[in-house]
């Protein structure tokens, strides 16, 4: 692997270790938003720990190249996250999220300091989130700094454990698009009408119009639906 040059990432990288993993993978078809708990020590401090809580967005993962994986990774992210990010593209042959791609927003952030050893914070955050049985929810022991490639490393796991479903399912929908016969030019215009209701929620109806008038919205049916209730989630 090539080094990353002008940055000490790997010390968040290699002290990231996950304490509860989400049991859902990740959305073939759609965004997947995961409730995060970050907890670290605090730098030259005894018993004070830190524990972050808020939500990162996978959207919907694709087949791309590594060279697609460019732009917009990452949104609301810091420079050190950025970096790492940058270290990630040029070893994209390592790590299975390059091979389709994700864009990451973190989002709804907040934080307490608590005072006891972290062993026993970790303990108490891990029973807590398992008693809601959240199956997108993590619990993370990371570093101060930078706490934000903390969920980088994060999502680089939970992508991996989801990638072998993802690829069945696009393979499984690809194989029913060539036995289906609609001209790829439509395809296109579909997958283009989604992106544009992912952006903006008013044009769900116009979408739902337009895949009902094609006669595919039976096709289309759990991933419109799956588009309709991460809009709800979200309000």
């Amino acid at each position: 692997m090539k080094e990353p040059s002008q940055f000490d990432f790997w010390y968040a990288v290699h002290n990231t270790r996950v304490v509860v993993m989400p049991s859902r993978r990740l959305e073939t078809f759609g965004a997947t938003m995961l409730n995060y708990h970050l907890i670290s020590e605090l730098m030259d401090s005894v018993n004070k720990v830190r524990v972050r809580e808020g939500r990162v967005q996978a959207q919907r993962p694709q087949i791309v190249t590594p060279a697609s994986f460019a732009s917009g990774l990452l949104e609301g992210f810091g420079q050190e996250a950025e970096r790492y990010a940058d270290w990630l593209r040029s070893n994209a042959q390592d790590l299975r999220i390059l091979q389709y791609g994700f864009v990451i927003k973190k989002e709804e952030l907040s934080e307490q300091v608590i005072s006891d050893p972290l062993d026993t914070v970790v303990d108490r955050v891990a029973k807590e989130v398992q008693s809601k049985d959240d199956p997108l929810a993590a619990v993370i022991v990371g570093v101060e700094a930078p706490w934000e490639v903390c969920l980088i490393k994060t999502m680089v796991e939970v992508s991996g454990r989801s990638f072998p479903g993802n690829v069945r399912e696009l393979e499984r929908r690809h194989m029913f698009e060539e036995q289906n016969g609609l001209p790829r030019a439509v395809r296109d215009e579909i997958e283009g009408d989604f992106r544009a209701a992912e952006k903006d929620r008013s044009r769900l109806d116009e979408l739902g119009r337009s895949l009902q008038r094609r006669g595919v919205f039976e096709e289309y049916e759990d991933r419109f639906f799956a588009l309709v209730k991460s809009g709800h989630r979200k309000k």
